[in-house]
């Protein structure tokens, strides 16, 4: 059994995640709660994750999961009990809990990698905090972008590359590539007449071309961040 700022707390972070995959905020669920601080959502929140009712998503900013509903919830009306200020609540259709998109993720950053002339990529201990809506389903890394040689594909200097971890790709599709296993660069990838091409986005730079077993694709351009200063 939950208090009823309890269940009222669990029901709207489903309503919420059900309506749009993103978990309410803490000023949100203070304002749908009437609650006169903070503070009071975190508890509620505590209370609620030690009880297994929801958790928090690690290294993602305000992110919740509701791992299960009430276990006396059944369609129907919900019942009050005045005397405890419990209450006991009808258990919705099972649905699935879409997990929430307005959190924040930490991927690994590797350094820097040229956008013009190879340079060696930099292995890290550093990370990146990105927003999850800029990836997709796989695993992912970060490279700070230098050189201006994609230019024209809307990527500059200081820009950070993320990238998705594979070692395949399709012609024409930007990727981070490794030559002759010791320098990275984000280029288009071609192949032509047995070879390996990889292309610039600025005309001032010329393709560079590679035997096969030269180049090794490390990853795909799934995304950028940008920092304006």
């Amino acid at each position: 059994m939950l208090t009823a700022k309890q269940h009222e707390l669990i029901r709207f972070i489903q309503e919420r995640l059900e309506e749009t995959g993103i978990s309410p905020s803490f000023e949100e669920m203070k304002e749908a709660l009437d609650l006169k601080s903070k503070s009071g959502v975190h508890r509620l929140i505590s209370a609620l994750e030690e009880r297994g009712f929801i958790r928090r998503l690690p290294n993602r900013a305000r992110a919740l999961e509701v791992l299960k509903q009430p276990e006396d919830a059944v369609p129907g009306a919900v019942r009050t009990s005045a005397e405890n200020n419990v209450v006991s609540m009808p258990k919705p259709p099972s649905a699935p809990i879409r997990e929430p998109a307005n959190d924040v993720i930490e991927i690994p950053l590797h350094g820097r990698i040229a956008a013009g002339a190879p340079i060696e990529a930099l292995e890290g201990h550093n990370s990146l905090p990105v927003p999850a809506a800029l990836l997709g389903p796989g695993e992912h890394y970060a490279l700070e972008v230098s050189g201006d040689s994609m230019i024209e594909a809307g990527i500059f200097d200081g820009d950070f590359a993320l990238v998705k971890r594979t070692d395949v790709a399709r012609d024409g599709e930007i990727v981070v590539a490794l030559v002759n296993d010791e320098e990275a660069t984000l280029k288009y990838l071609r192949r032509e007449n047995g070879k390996v091409r990889l292309d610039p986005a600025n005309s001032s730079h010329d393709p560079q071309i590679y035997l096969p077993g030269q180049v090794k694709v490390q990853g795909k351009l799934a995304g950028l961040l940008r920092r304006y200063h």
